[in-house]
């Protein structure tokens, strides 16, 4: 991948995909190629081989997916086995048959059995059952890793697959409807700290187990995966340490200056009990996180404050 090749960053809005667009120009890629889903909904085929034949991008990395929580999986197991389905279906084939040189697709950590045996290796994969609250998107996003292999066994597609842990940064969802545990508990402790209350409500027992990471680190090691790495093997990014919510509760409250009662909420899910990533594949290769969790979640913190809606509104 050379500096003036045509990238396409599938998703460059959301989340992963707005890190993978900063990391890319800041190491100096100029020629990427961005859509946004008004311009070309990825769920749509015909579409999809528009913007390829239009555009031809050399390299893809497909980071567009609908995304969302434990609740908002429950409401939507349907729209969320859907789209992501049609999105990566969509983008891998028209990708291959468009002469995309390369093409990395990001899953996620939720592939893995719910029991498997921890830290998780990516053998694991496929050797027990999902956790119920989120295994609709997990069988898409395994889809999406079954794909990129058939590709490449019957075609000789040069598709990769990289399975970040849990992430979180700048960019985030907030809305606490839909959001992950990390940035829901940065709202649900700004506002409380606002609204001076006395106690804050957590879902579950606080006991499961998670590992999180920055997503500026997700994107450097993304990029240096393309660049590194053309394997048909699935590859786990992650920190190697993970915290229970009891504790990233207790950090985050303490980050935002909330010193009320955390109230863990025991009729609520718990979801995995846990999920830390074996991420020594990845590291043999060279590479390691460079954002601690403090850190990280100190300038997520700085990035709600200046740019969510739901900041102004509690203000006002």
């Amino acid at each position: 991948m050379k500096k003036a090749s045509r990238i396409f960053v599938a998703g460059h809005r959301g989340l992963v995909g707005s890190a993978l667009a900063r990391e890319l120009q800041r190491r100096g890629f100029s020629n990427l190629i961005l859509t946004t889903r008004e311009e070309t909904d990825l769920t749509s085929r015909d579409a999809v081989d528009h913007f390829f034949q239009s555009k031809r991008p050399e390299y893809v990395f497909l980071a567009a997916a609908k995304v969302g929580g434990i609740l908002a999986n429950s409401r939507y197991p349907a729209d969320f086995i859907r789209d992501n389905l049609a999105i990566e279906l969509n983008v891998i084939d028209s990708a291959w048959q468009n002469g995309v040189k390369k093409l990395e697709f990001l899953g996620s950590s939720c592939i893995y059995p719910r029991l498997a045996p921890q830290p998780l290796k990516e053998e694991s994969l496929l050797t027990g059952s999902l956790e119920p609250t989120n295994e609709w998107y997990a069988i898409a996003k395994i889809a999406g890793i079954k794909l990129c292999q058939a590709y490449r066994i019957q075609h000789g597609f040069n598709a990769i697959s990289l399975m970040p842990t849990n992430l979180y940064g700048p960019g985030d969802n907030f809305d606490l409807q839909s959001s992950h545990v990390l940035p829901a508990l940065i709202r649900k402790f700004h506002e409380a700290q606002a609204e001076g209350l006395r106690s804050v409500a957590v879902w579950g027992t606080g006991t499961p187990l998670r590992e999180f990471l920055h997503v500026d680190d997700l994107a450097s090691a993304a990029v240096f995966l393309m660049q590194n790495y053309d394997e048909p093997e699935i590859v786990n990014i992650g920190v190697g340490e993970d915290l229970t919510i009891a504790d990233l509760a207790l950090t985050i409250a303490r980050i935002i200056g909330y010193s009320g009662k955390i109230e863990f909420d025991a009729s609520k899910p718990d979801g995995t009990p846990r999920k830390l990533m074996d991420a020594s594949r990845l590291h043999a290769m060279g590479w390691h996180h460079s954002i601690s969790l403090e850190q990280g979640i100190r300038t997520t913190y700085e990035w709600f404050l200046a740019n969510c809606e739901c900041v102004r509104a509690v203000a006002n």
